[in-house]
């Protein structure tokens, strides 16, 4: 049963998050569009911002009781004094919490519960993501009410758009004075897509209102990925040689490695598995769950599928991609879609796919002009155009060659080098040679992300674990020296201490804090 609203006896204040380009203008209109049928006065603002994405932005809307139509409004939100706060993400609505605008005593907080990951997560050396359930905790500490589903997974299930579905919860939780048929009208007056958007409308009501139980909103469609028979024979031949705690590790990366190369690459990362899963079992790992093994397992995957130019360009080129793109938009059958690609390739990038004699005379020469860091070629290429696809498809097309290539061959040293500090440091102690492994965490992504993960872990190795292999250091010195280089190496942008990073390097900390509401 939808909650009955009461009628208001101040202004009602309400909130809005949104990710651009996620309707959030789209659901304010509609708002304000309800509110005028129903006989009330009501005033909105909005604060543009670029806290993640493609720009968040906050829109305010306040609601005049009819008994004050003249009644002075606010145009900006007071913290404490906020009755509803919608948010198109999760992080989005944790936002809000943290700066003040909801409350245990006031606020109805009505949030999805799917994440659109922000650039400063993506960009984070090691897994960056935002803590979930600290989030969804806070959330639920401190609001008078939460309604709180994947809004993401109902907008592919009805074919509708977010903010159709934030509209829907919003006349389900009962949190504001209007009825149902005032929502759709509105929907239906737009005169856009009016079917889609009452479906999800229509779904994410039921939800909000528990007429429609949570367990109908079905898993989100898995993208379909092609598994030659050749790699489910590397797969199978692996459960005969290594642990079964280490299968899915394995398995994962020979599916990446058929992927990114061949099979011969897959096979070439067993092979170099095999003294590492002898020396775990050597060191007695299966006491511990054979963790050497399976991180050495999970980082050697990531490091031999380098990005490069090839791999950019094969991943921008998938069908499967285009079908993301098109769903993410919510593109309707035969509709365009223009995508254009930014690319920024340097002297490196370059350099990586040439044979090693011209790369080296080419990085001579722009290192001598003082070029080693500053000559990139700003690229912007459409793909949704035959010109734009066959241009990057070529070039992907040309992973054949990778192996003569100069990146891929310093790749390789680089990567052997690593193996062998990994078992010299776990002949020493078990956990020194998990710290060594760990420290393949960063070298990662592309450019000048690489090259700084680069020499950071080249720093580390030169530091601290040659010399504690050279002169038999004691083993944990070493490994608490090496854990504290890569945690302070890692650049999260949210100002963590080494020792917060340290006990959870992967989450950033929610806090939760009640605040003393003012009086209305």
């Amino acid at each position: 049963m939808q909650p009955q609203a009461q009628q208001i006896q101040r202004p009602l204040t309400i909130v809005i998050a949104a990710i651009g380009g996620e309707g959030g203008g789209v659901l304010t209109d509609w708002l304000l569009e309800v509110a005028r049928h129903e006989g009330y006065r009501i005033q909105s603002t909005s604060i543009p911002g670029v806290a993640q994405r493609t720009g968040a932005t906050n829109y305010y809307l306040e609601i005049a009781p009819k008994s004050r139509p003249d009644m002075a409004l606010a145009l900006t939100p007071m913290p404490t004094r906020v009755d509803l706060v919608i948010a198109s993400e999760l992080i989005e609505a944790t936002r809000a919490v943290q700066n003040g605008y909801v409350t245990p005593d006031r606020t109805t907080l009505i949030a999805s519960t799917h994440r659109v990951y922000a650039t400063s997560e993506k960009a984070h050396g090691a897994d960056g993501r935002f803590d979930t359930q600290g989030a969804l905790k806070a959330m639920t500490t401190l609001a008078l009410r939460t309604v709180l589903f994947d809004m993401d997974r109902a907008t592919q299930q009805s074919s509708s758009v977010i903010s159709a579905v934030l509209l829907g919860a919003v006349a389900g939780s009962g949190a504001l004075p209007f009825s149902r048929s005032s929502f759709e009208q509105v929907i239906r007056e737009s005169g856009i897509a009016v079917a889609s958007n009452l479906a999800g409308f229509g779904l994410a009501f039921g939800l909000a209102s528990g007429e429609t139980p949570l367990a109908s909103l079905r898993p989100a469609s898995p993208i379909r990925r092609s598994t030659r028979p050749s790699a489910a024979q590397l797969m199978s031949q692996a459960r005969g040689n290594f642990p079964q705690e280490s299968q899915y590790f394995i398995d994962e990366g020979i599916k990446r490695l058929v992927d990114y190369q061949d099979t011969t690459y897959a096979q070439q990362f067993l092979t170099r598995l095999q003294p590492i899963a002898a020396l775990d079992r050597r060191l007695n790992g299966q006491t511990l769950g054979f963790r050497l093994l399976n991180e050495t397992a999970r980082h050697l995957a990531l490091r031999m599928s380098f990005e490069d130019l090839l791999r950019v360009a094969d991943l921008k080129t998938r069908e499967t991609r285009f079908d993301r793109v098109r769903r993410e938009v919510n593109a309707k059958s035969g509709q365009p879609v223009v995508i254009t690609e930014y690319f920024k390739p340097g002297i490196d990038e370059l350099s990586g796919v040439l044979p090693p004699v011209l790369a080296q005379k080419l990085l001579t020469w722009a290192h001598s002009k003082g070029h080693g860091q500053n000559l990139n070629v700003g690229l912007h290429i459409k793909t949704s155009t035959i010109s734009g696809f066959l241009l990057l498809w070529l070039a992907a097309r040309l992973r054949r060659f990778r192996r003569s290539g100069h990146r891929y061959q310093q790749e390789q040293l680089n990567i052997e080098h690593w193996l062998v500090l990994v078992s010299r440091s776990a002949e020493i102690a078990y956990e020194f040679g998990l710290e060594v492994a760990e420290c393949a965490k960063l070298i990662r992504g592309y450019s000048e992300t690489y090259q700084e993960g680069l020499e950071n872990y080249q720093r580390i190795v030169a530091q601290v674990i040659e010399p504690a292999l050279a002169a038999g250091i004691d083993a944990r010195y070493a490994t608490r020296a090496a854990r504290q280089k890569v945690q302070a190496s890692i650049p999260d942008g949210h100002g963590a201490s080494a020792e917060q990073s340290a006990l959870d390097p992967g989450f950033k900390p929610i806090v939760l804090t009640r605040r003393k509401s003012v009086a209305s």
